[in-house]
């Protein structure tokens, strides 16, 4: 009989979490070693130059770890659980291209910019369900002993119309760090994974979460 392979013991020891990911409606779920997790520092750029949320949210940047702080607290995880989502967020041709412009320039067409308002409300939902999921996956895992395990999720949080950032948050035992805003470079994450998302994406986007695994 040939040695059973690291890979497929892995799968084993954490088929509690693959099981319960696909009962979340995840469309792709797989374990990898946390090193094969892809940290940059770059990616903030796209935070700070790119989001208009940028300074808005308590678990975006600037108020998260850095880059640097989040690769040495990677290296004290051996495990992480990728998880993808596919959203039922709809964005048309003519209002994916420019979803954030859509809504900042004033000659855009009255439809484009309810369209994209509708694509921005749907998305914010699916986000809102995948948070919820990966915190159902943190808590499960926390129950077998993985008592440090901790969600990471797609995009900014939700919780609140208006987050509190002259405070503290209203939703301590809630809100998850996006991985983007801890400078995860996803695309290159999936690859490590054997995985893949469509970015930029075609009409649905795909959400990624990832639940750090100790």
């Amino acid at each position: 009989m040939p040695p059973r392979s690291k890979s497929n013991g892995r799968k084993n020891q954490f088929k509690f979490l693959l099981n319960r990911a696909n009962d979340f409606g995840a469309t792709d779920a797989k374990i990898i070693q946390s090193r094969k997790i892809v940290v940059e520092d770059r990616v903030l750029l796209k935070c700070k130059s790119g989001c208009h949320m940028y300074g808005h949210k308590l678990v975006c940047p600037p108020f998260t770890p850095t880059p640097d702080e989040f690769r040495k607290m990677l290296t004290e995880y051996q495990y992480a659980l990728i998880v993808k989502f596919e959203a039922e967020a709809e964005a048309e041709e003519d209002v994916g291209r420019s979803l954030l412009k859509n809504l900042c320039v004033s000659d855009i067409s009255p439809d484009i910019r309810e369209r994209t308002k509708g694509f921005w409300d749907s998305w914010n939902n699916d986000k809102r369900q995948i948070l919820l999921a990966m915190l159902e996956l943190e808590k499960a895992a926390f129950n077998q002993g993985y008592t440090l395990a901790v969600a990471l999720t797609a995009g900014s949080c939700t919780l609140c119309e208006k987050c509190n950032v002259e405070g503290v948050c209203l939703h301590p035992s809630m809100a998850r760090y996006p991985e983007h805003a801890l400078g995860v470079n996803v695309k290159k994450t999936l690859k490590n994974a054997g995985m893949a998302i469509r970015f930029p994406f075609e009409k649905n986007p795909e959400g990624i979460g990832i639940l750090l695994i100790d």
